[in-house]
């Protein structure tokens, strides 16, 4: 899968304890509408998707995660798009998280069905919307550049998503 970023919200020392957590993301476009998350408690829009389970391969962990947070169905991945791997701060015993986002272009079925949230994403007020590439990019940077108290660290990766997704499809790759 072609990498497309490396981003470092702290840099690791050679000796740091680092734990690995795998992510998957899904591009679902509509010209140049794509399905995302609107995150209330940041104010941001992400793709969707998350963590992968133990044996858990892509496909199956990008159909599950969709589903629980925008309700698509039949998910179907159509090609690798990239990979962004960032250094967060840690989790519990570690120094440092490794993040690996592996992001997929997919097709869904044409309606979603009820989003099947976890408790943190309704306590984070997420939701799933329909919006313009530009217009979420947009939203996001205002939100950078405001730089907010709560602003969640995923806004640095997802806006670097969706710059190289917009690039994408000026291109006509999308």
């Amino acid at each position: 899968m072609n990498h497309l970023q490396t981003i470092y919200h702290l840099q690791p020392t050679p000796t740091a304890r680092v734990q690995q957590r795998l992510a998957v993301r899904g591009i679902v476009a509509r010209r140049r509408e794509l399905l995302l998350l609107y995150t209330g408690r940041y104010d941001d829009y992400s793709l969707p998707g998350g963590g992968v389970e133990a044996n858990e391969d892509h496909a199956l962990a990008l159909a599950r995660e969709l589903a629980e947070e925008t309700g698509a169905r039949d998910v179907r991945i159509l090609r690798p798009f990239g990979l962004i791997d960032e250094f967060r701060p840690p989790r519990g015993d570690y120094d440092v998280l490794h993040m690996l986002s592996y992001c997929y272009v997919c097709r869904i079925a044409a309606t979603l069905a009820a989003p099947q949230m976890e408790a943190y994403e309704i306590n984070n007020r997420m939701q799933p919307r329909w919006l313009d590439v530009d217009a979420a990019i947009a939203h996001n940077q205002a939100v950078l550049a405001r730089g907010a108290a709560g602003m969640g660290l995923s806004i640095v990766r997802e806006t670097a998503l969706l710059r190289r997704i917009a690039q994408a499809l000026d291109a006509g790759e999308l």
